[in-house]
């Protein structure tokens, strides 16, 4: 991960981390990554709460790891919790103020949604023959898709990335394209672009 910022959070800068990360869960539709940019906004650039380069380090690794996509939520408010803390040297209390921020942001961004999709779920599949519902689905694949490409473009033009660096763009495009035309496996595509990027070539 990358340096730390010190920040010096108050009780109600951690409520307030909560309370935004309660509003983001009704709008993960699509998944928490889908409110990546949201999240962005208000951790990076408003609140200055991390760094670019934490930002995208935090979604990278928990994109390569097993496990659910949500993990990334909880890498983020660990380095919060961590840039409150003073940083990993700065003793056990900065690494109970990153628990604190794992804690928060997890609750946050899975207690609204799990408790609406339960009831919304239910619901919906005793009256899945009504034409509004049907409706209402099909509706929602468009908000993901835009949603899945403004993540895409915060991570692709952070660190300064520049829109001229055509072979990234061109592998980006590519990738996209195999993975909606073929069956190749996604980890292949991840394992490729890793190999590209060890030897440098994009």
């Amino acid at each position: 991960m990358s340096a730390s910022l010190t920040l010096n959070l108050t009780l109600t800068d951690w409520l307030a981390l909560l309370s935004h990360f309660l509003s983001l869960s009704l709008l993960a539709i699509g998944g928490a990554i889908t409110t990546a940019p949201d999240m962005h906004r208000y951790l990076v650039i408003e609140q200055h709460w991390l760094s670019d380069s934490q930002f995208n380090s935090s979604i990278a690794l928990a994109q390569a790891a097993p496990g659910p996509n949500v993990l990334f939520v909880a890498l983020l408010g660990w380095n919060v919790g961590l840039n409150a803390g003073g940083g990993m040297g700065a003793g056990s209390l900065s690494w109970v103020y990153a628990l604190l921020g794992v804690v928060l942001t997890m609750l946050g961004i899975m207690l609204p949604s799990t408790t609406l999709t339960f009831v919304a779920a239910r619901w919906g599949h005793q009256n899945r023959e009504l034409q509004w519902v049907r409706a209402f689905k099909q509706g929602m694949a468009p908000i993901v898709i835009a949603l899945l490409l403004a993540t895409g473009w915060i991570l692709a033009t952070g660190h300064g990335s520049s829109l001229n660096n055509w072979p990234v763009w061109l592998l980006t495009g590519a990738s996209a394209l195999l993975v909606w035309r073929t069956r190749l496996h996604l980890l292949w595509l991840l394992a490729a672009g890793g190999l590209l990027g060890w030897f440098g070539w994009v």
